[in-house]
C-alpha cells in the first residue's frame, strides 16, 4: 500500500513511522522548513522513545520519506491521512479546523479520482462530512470515498499503542458512490498486520468515529479527576487515596489507569478534547455537564497546587526559592502543553519567588512558555540548591533514585511538596523534611 499522510507533527510522525512498519509506503508531507529539514537529516523534532529508531529503520528500507509537496505525496497513493493540527479555537472551545479544511483543499487539488480521504486529526463530529463536502465542490468531476481513524496514542508509549493497540476505530463514509467498500478494503489492508495478532477493529459509520475518540478521552479526564478529588476527601479523612485507588481498580469494571493522584491533567489532548466536547454537545441542545464539570475542577485544581506550595513559606512565596523537578504534563515527554507546571510555576513569579526548574526534556519548549524570571539548571540537584522548598511538578523516574540525605544536604529549608507522590513519607520525615504529598495522610 502507498500513504501519504499530510502532517509532520506529533500524530503524523508516529502514524506515518508505524504505517511503514506495517510494511506500507508513506510519503509524510511537512511545510515547516525547519522540520522538514530536520527529518530529512534523521532528526527526530519531538521526544517520544522508540521513534527515532522506528524512523530511521523505514527511511533505510526505503518505505518512508518526507517531502512538501502534496501533490508528489498522493500521486499513486492508495490513501492520504491528514494528521494536521486542531488547537482550541479562541473564545468558544470549539476545535479550530482551519488546518484540516486547507489540508483538504490542497489534497481535493492534486488528487485523482478514486482517492481515499482519511482524517487522522481529532475532529469534531461533521468534520467528515465537511471534508467530503469541499473535495466534490473543489473537484466534482472526480470521485473521492472518505473516512474517519482517530488515533489513541499515548506520548510516552506512542510506537506501542500503535503497533499493538488495544482497538482501531475506523469510520466509514457509507452515503459514498460504492457505499464504502473502497475505504474499508483499503484501511482493512493497511491495518492487516493488526488482525493478525486479533486486534479488534470496529467498523463504525464517520459521526460515530470521531465521537467515540472525544468521549473517550473525557472519560479517562473524568478519571483522572475524580481520583484528584478523592485525594483531596483522603487528607481530610486519614484515608490513603494508593490504596483506594487499588482497591477501586482492581474491579474489573473501572481498571486500574488513571487512578493516579496528581495536580491536574494536561497535555495535547484531554484539556482541548474536554473543551471541544463540551462545546459540540451545547451546540447540539445535549449539554454534557459531567464534562463541563471535570473542565472546571481540573483548572481550579492547578490554582490550589499553587496554594499547597506557598503555605509552607509561611503563606508567602516573595523572596523564596522554589526547586521544581519535573515540567512536562507527564514523563517520557518533552509536551509542555497545557503542563500543570505553567500556571503553578507563573503564580509562584508573581508572588515574588525565585523558581529554579529541572526537567530531563521539556526545558527548551518550556522557555517560551515560562516568565523569563525562571532560572533553568543542569539536574535534579542543581534545582534544589538553596531551595526553601522543593516541588516535584513531574514523576520522572529519575527523581525517584534522588537519595533523601542528598537533597536535605543541597537544600536550605525543609519542605517538600511532592504533588506526585513519588516518594515515601515515612522515609522523607525520617530524614528531617516537612513533607506533603496528594491524598496520603
Amino acid at each position: 500500500m502507498r500513504i501519504a499522510m499530510i502532517g509532520g507533527g506529533y500524530v503524523g510522525l508516529v502514524s506515518g513511522a508505524c504505517f511503514a512498519e506495517f510494511g506500507s509506503d508513506v510519503a509524510i508531507v511537512e511545510t515547516d522548513p525547519a522540520k522538514l529539514s530536520a527529518l530529512r537529516a534523521g532528526e527526530i523534532p519531538i521526544y517520544e522513545p522508540g521513534l527515532d529508531a522506528v524512523v530511521a529503520q523505514n527511511i533505510e528500507g526505503g518505505r518512508l520519506s518526507f517531502g512538501d509537496d502534496i501533490a508528489a505525496a498522493i500521486h499513486d497513493a492508495d490513501a492520504v491521512f491528514i494528521a494536521v493540527g486542531t488547537p482550541t479555537r479562541r473564545g468558544d472551545g470549539h476545535a479550530d479546523l482551519t488546518y484540516v479544511y486547507e489540508a483538504t483543499r490542497q489534497i481535493a487539488r492534486a488528487a485523482r479520482s478514486g482517492l481515499l480521504v482519511v482524517t487522522k486529526s481529532t475532529v469534531p463530529v461533521g468534520t467528515g462530512r465537511e471534508v467530503a463536502r469541499i473535495l466534490a465542490e473543489e473537484r466534482p468531476e472526480l470521485s473521492f470515498s472518505v473516512a474517519s481513524n482517530p488515533e489513541f496514542l499515548r506520548e510516552g508509549s506512542a510506537i506501542q499503542d500503535f503497533l499493538r493497540p488495544d482497538r482501531v476505530i475506523i469510520g466509514i463514509d457509507r452515503r459514498g458512490p460504492d457505499g464504502g467498500e473502497r475505504a474499508e478494503r483499503v484501511m482493512r489492508e493497511l491495518y492487516r498486520p493488526l488482525y493478525l495478532i486479533e486486534t479488534p477493529v470496529v467498523m463504525t459509520g464517520l459521526e460515530t468515529a470521531e465521537l467515540t475518540k472525544y468521549a473517550a478521552n473525557a472519560f479517562l479526564a473524568m478519571k483522572v479527576t475524580f481520583i484528584n478529588e478523592m485525594a483531596d476527601l483522603c487528607e481530610k479523612l486519614g484515608a490513603d487515596v494508593h490504596d483506594v485507588a487499588r482497591g477501586m481498580g482492581l474491579d474489573q469494571r473501572i481498571g486500574r489507569r488513571f487512578l493516579h493522584p496528581g495536580p491536574g491533567f494536561g497535555g495535547s489532548c484531554f484539556p482541548k478534547d474536554t473543551r471541544a466536547l463540551t462545546a459540540i454537545a451545547q451546540d447540539a441542545g445535549a449539554p454534557t455537564r459531567l464534562i463541563e464539570t471535570t473542565v472546571a475542577i481540573n483548572e481550579a485544581r492547578k490554582e490550589a497546587m499553587a496554594e499547597r506550595i506557598i503555605a509552607p513559606l509561611g503563606g508567602s512565596a516573595a523572596g523564596k526559592v522554589v526547586g521544581v523537578l519535573g515540567l512536562t504534563f507527564k514523563p517520557e515527554t518533552d509536551d509542555m502543553r497545557e503542563a500543570s507546571s505553567l500556571p503553578i510555576i507563573a503564580r509562584l513569579v508573581r508572588e515574588g519567588a525565585v523558581v529554579r526548574v529541572f526537567d530531563p526534556q521539556g526545558m527548551q519548549a518550556a522557555r517560551a512558555l515560562l516568565p523569563a524570571e525562571v532560572v533553568y539548571v543542569e539536574d535534579a540537584l542543581a534545582a534544589a540548591e538553596g531551595a526553601d522548598i522543593l516541588v516535584v511538578l513531574t514523576e520522572w523516574n529519575v527523581f525517584r533514585a534522588i537519595a533523601p540525605e542528598r537533597l536535605r544536604a543541597a537544600m536550605r529549608g525543609r519542605a517538600i511538596a511532592d504533588l506526585r507522590n513519588i516518594w515515601n513519607p515515612e522515609a522523607m520525615r525520617e530524614a528531617g523534611f516537612e513533607y506533603q504529598s496528594i491524598g496520603r495522610p
